[in-house]
């Protein structure tokens, strides 16, 4: 390593939740290695999620040819690549930069015994955890600080954006998810919105804005605001961070809510919480069905059930505290 100022290159291209999740290793590497210069290469899209990182010296996006970026990349002259990918781009890059590495172990085999064949033999430990062991050898600790996200001023929501109803206290429910299977079926969400029963955002994209119409029209704007595909990813941040607790599915927006130390409740399907992917560093309730022998039966999701009963949501119960979960909305406190 060098005396002065030692160059990192950290990869993750996607997604949400994945590129949040690498945060600690970004600051810790930054705060820990003296005079470390961070550099954070991802896809364009994600642009919003690492710009505004006061740890990240400089972004580098994957924006059409790999090649064009690997030329972009090796001008730099990194002495050290952080791959928390480890796909076949991340090693390209690493081959072709010809730079000391440290690379993520995804554990698939385990993953694939694990969901193929039901033993689960993954470790006990966070994905943070995994990501953090890469920067081990640079004598580089968890600080235990948790998640990081920066909401910039620009995206900064006002209550005074909201209805009336909203805008002083309100529980925040995201929605969406990249796959149906991670994703409630619409009448169990509208009874879970129901249960609530407290003022609720509904938050994620525009695929999910025809959704929540249907859970404001069932349940009425007094309880409900569907702010599906209205902001967005950071204004989405912002309402999270205004909101007195979260619900989410096995989504991004649940790392994001773990990153603004939100008390969470996490809704997981096909995928279960032994994958390591679980909020980190905040307060959560999870809600799954764990009587069931086909979960999970996919490490990331499907379009519908391959069994076509869908058993992990359609039977899941909503047996949490109910008076727990309105004292919290109401005082902003677990």
């Amino acid at each position: 390593m060098r005396t002065t100022s030692p160059k990192f290159l950290i990869i993750r291209f996607s997604s949400i939740g994945d590129i949040v999740l690498t945060t600690p290793v970004v600051r810790c590497l930054k705060q820990q290695v003296p005079g470390a210069e961070v550099h954070f290469c991802t896809k364009a899209s994600y642009r919003s999620l690492v710009e505004n990182n006061p740890y990240i010296d400089q972004c580098h996006y994957l924006d059409g040819s790999l090649n064009d970026l690997i030329r972009q990349l090796r001008a730099e002259r990194f002495d050290y690549i952080i791959d928390l990918h480890n796909n076949l781009r991340s090693s390209l890059i690493k081959l072709r930069l010809g730079v000391p590495s440290r690379t993520f172990d995804k554990l698939n085999f385990r993953k694939w015994l694990y969901v193929r064949l039901k033993i689960n033999v993954m470790p006990p430990v966070h994905i943070v955890d995994r990501y953090m062991a890469t920067v081990r050898p640079f004598n580089v600790l968890n600080d235990d600080q948790g998640l990081d996200y920066f909401i910039p001023y620009r995206d900064q929501v006002e209550p005074e954006w909201l209805p009336e109803t909203h805008r002083h206290r309100f529980v925040a429910f995201a929605i969406g998810g990249q796959h149906a299977t991670k994703k409630l079926p619409l009448p169990r969400l509208i009874e879970l919105c129901r249960k609530i029963d407290f003022p609720i955002v509904l938050l994620g994209g525009k695929e999910d804005a025809e959704t929540g119409e249907a859970i404001r029209q069932e349940l009425g704007d007094y309880l409900i605001y569907n702010a599906c595909g209205k902001y967005n990813l950071n204004q989405s941040a912002s309402l999270l961070q205004m909101a007195k607790i979260v619900f989410s599915h096995d989504t991004g927006l649940m790392h994001i809510a773990a990153a603004l130390k939100k008390k969470v409740y996490s809704i997981w399907g096909n995928t279960t919480p032994y994958l390591g992917m679980y909020p980190y560093k905040t307060s959560f309730v999870i809600l799954e069905n764990n009587n069931l022998g086909c979960r999970p039966c996919s490490r990331i999701g499907y379009e519908k059930c391959p069994l076509g009963h869908f058993r992990c949501m359609n039977e899941l119960s909503f047996e949490f505290d109910i008076r727990e979960l309105k004292r919290s909305a109401r005082t902003g406190r677990p």
